[in-house]
């Protein structure tokens, strides 16, 4: 199938609230543009470099998400257009982000990455440091950023009952902030699922999906 047919496959089995970003790392332009095409608005980007240069080349009306991890001395290079950073996961990247918001008079939304995975290379905070970050001085003084949701990355693994029970434990956590509501934090946004295991974070609660193979066709 074509990445338009395949786009439209997926797009027609998701629930309405849920949000699909287009995993387009690696992937060239035309192949993007055939998503844009078929109504893609929503790309998701682990590089920073390769993001920039696509939103360079690209039409003005795309959402750009940052889906990978973030080192903070890459900030700068997509502050200027960035829509959504989702892989958040310390207070430091946070201020950077905050920092090179503000030089370009901007509010960048942000997720949090919580870490629920039984994998060592996975990142992420666990309900301690959220909780310590959310309730730290330095993170309600920041003006330039908003924390609209939480974002985590199951195992990888067969065990759909492991990876269920992830999903719902990151649920969980979400829920449990709900009432946190303020300026710069409001969790509107759980995302979580991929190609393999979208559905089964969907029925999990999952309100925003990431999905590449799926629509593009494999690395």
């Amino acid at each position: 199938m074509s990445i338009q047919e395949n786009l439209l496959h997926i797009k027609s089995s998701l629930p309405k609230h849920v949000t699909l970003v287009a995993v387009s790392k690696t992937k060239p332009i035309p192949d993007l543009m055939e998503a844009y095409n078929a109504g893609q608005r929503i790309f998701g980007e682990n590089k920073i470099q390769e993001m920039a240069d696509k939103w360079e080349q690209m039409p003005k009306d795309i959402e750009w998400h940052m889906i990978g991890h973030v080192q903070t001395n890459k900030v700068k290079f997509m502050a200027p257009f960035v829509n959504l950073i989702h892989g958040v996961d310390s207070l430091k990247l946070l201020e950077e982000i905050n920092k090179q918001a503000l030089k370009n008079n901007r509010i960048i939304d942000c997720l949090l990455q919580i870490y629920i995975a039984e994998e060592e290379s996975k990142f992420g905070l666990d309900e301690e440091e959220l909780s310590a970050l959310l309730a730290s001085s330095i993170f309600k003084e920041m003006k330039n950023i908003r924390i609209v949701g939480l974002m985590g990355m199951a195992t990888f693994t067969d065990n759909q009952n492991q990876i269920k029970k992830e999903f719902s434990h990151l649920k969980s956590i979400f829920d449990s902030k709900q009432n946190l509501k303020s300026e710069i934090c409001n969790l509107k946004s759980l995302s979580m699922g991929m190609s393999g295991d979208y559905q089964l974070a969907i029925a999990c609660g999952s309100t925003m999906v990431r999905i590449g193979s799926s629509i593009f066709g494999g690395r």
